[in-house]
């Protein structure tokens, strides 16, 4: 599931200023007081932004979200020595470059490490497998692209610790000509009876957190030495009962996400939220998500929002459109915007259909509306 991959570039000179860095390569500005600014009349601001992930090196694309009004994007970045897994400053400065000339802003890097896949298929397996001396010198790569984002005046760097990737069990019919990709816990439960394990073999919870705390306990001390938001998204893969081939994903639970956060305590320590995996998290989406996100929002924990719905519970659902799935969606808007979450609601994952030959743009472009749109009623609900 290779949708969260994507490529970017960017330059620096005036944007670098305005991307608040200091010539010692730190941040200036905290997540804190971002969060707490209001308008000139007193009336809260609407600090969250429409955002979407783009491949920051083809103007194509930076032309396509431009004409929807994105002024702020996700991506990943190329590198001149592919073989060095620490990105360097000048690779960030040049992913800028392209952008800049759009108007638009890179301000979340996806790094070469650490993404969404499946253990199996991951080049660089070894934070997660748990494995030292290499998990250290990834950890140290992971440090010194850090160090470089602050340099190259990118602030939030987003990432998964995944070790089951994405879990889906097929497709689902959705309305009109559109299909959903579909998850049922009880065809997972009868294909995890025939797979073998994965190569991290068996990994219980607790070995699951002893990996992610290791990691924390590396980076986030550099995090808050240089000022860069690290943004980890939630482990898609809600699994049955008892793991699975052979893996409890601890990241798939709302207790989870609440445990992940208070490991280490840094105002740049936090989530890459995705509320369709929050909601698929739940039973009852619809009325079980609005603890755990006001819980999240509330203590600044939300660095990047992945803005996608389900149509279903944890046992059974599907992918689906943001008007049409369980939860309410322009409420999730108003909630972080209540919480002075400062940060993307980004576009994630695509409804598929037939009859669209726009390769999927005709759907973006309907969710980027509707996350304007539930900026809107926010900014508007919270001034009156």
């Amino acid at each position: 599931m290779d949708r969260r991959r994507f490529i970017t570039t960017s330059g620096i000179g005036a944007a670098a200023a305005a991307a608040g860095v200091f010539t010692t390569g730190r941040l200036d500005s905290s997540p804190v007081e971002a969060q707490t600014q209001r308008s000139a009349a007193g009336a809260p601001r609407i600090l969250c932004r429409l955002g979407s992930n783009c491949n920051a090196y083809s103007e194509a694309e930076l032309l396509r979200v431009g004409r929807f009004g994105v002024t702020t994007i996700v991506s990943g970045v190329q590198r001149a020595d592919a073989n060095n897994l620490g990105v360097t400053r000048e690779d960030l400065l040049k992913m800028r470059e392209l952008p800049e000339k759009h108007g638009i802003k890179v301000s979340v890097l996806t790094p070469p490490q650490l993404g969404s896949s499946h253990i199996d298929r991951e080049a660089n397996p070894y934070i997660m497998l748990g494995k030292s001396p290499e998990r250290d010198r990834e950890i140290e790569a992971f440090q010194t692209t850090i160090r470089n984002a602050a340099a190259a005046g990118i602030p939030c760097i987003k990432y998964n610790m995944s070790l089951l990737g994405v879990l889906r069990t097929g497709s689902a019919e959705g309305r009109a000509d559109t299909s959903f990709s579909h998850s049922d816990l009880e065809v997972a439960k009868e294909r995890n009876k025939t797979l073998a394990l994965t190569r991290a073999g068996v990994v219980t919870a607790d070995m699951y957190w002893e990996r992610i705390t290791y990691f924390l306990e590396r980076v986030v001390p550099v995090a808050n030495e240089y000022r860069v938001r690290l943004a980890c998204h939630p482990n898609d893969s809600i699994v049955p009962d008892g793991g699975y081939q052979g893996i409890d994903p601890v990241l798939s639970r709302p207790e989870g996400l609440k445990r992940f956060v208070t490991i280490q305590d840094s105002p740049y320590h936090g989530l890459n939220l995705c509320l369709g995996v929050l909601s698929q998290m739940h039973m009852n989406p619809a009325e079980q998500i609005w603890e755990p996100l006001t819980w999240l929002a509330s203590r600044k924990k939300i660095f990047n929002i992945h803005f996608r719905n389900i149509k279903g519970n944890r046992l059974k659902f599907s992918e689906v459109a943001p008007d049409e799935g369980e939860a309410d969606f322009t409420r999730a808007v108003l909630v972080l915007a209540q919480n002075g979450y400062d940060g993307h609601i980004t576009p994630d994952h695509s409804v598929s259909a037939e009859g669209d030959n726009t390769g999927g743009q005709a759907y973006t472009a309907f969710v980027y509306g509707y996350i304007a749109a539930s900026i809107k009623a926010a900014e508007r609900q919270m001034n009156t």
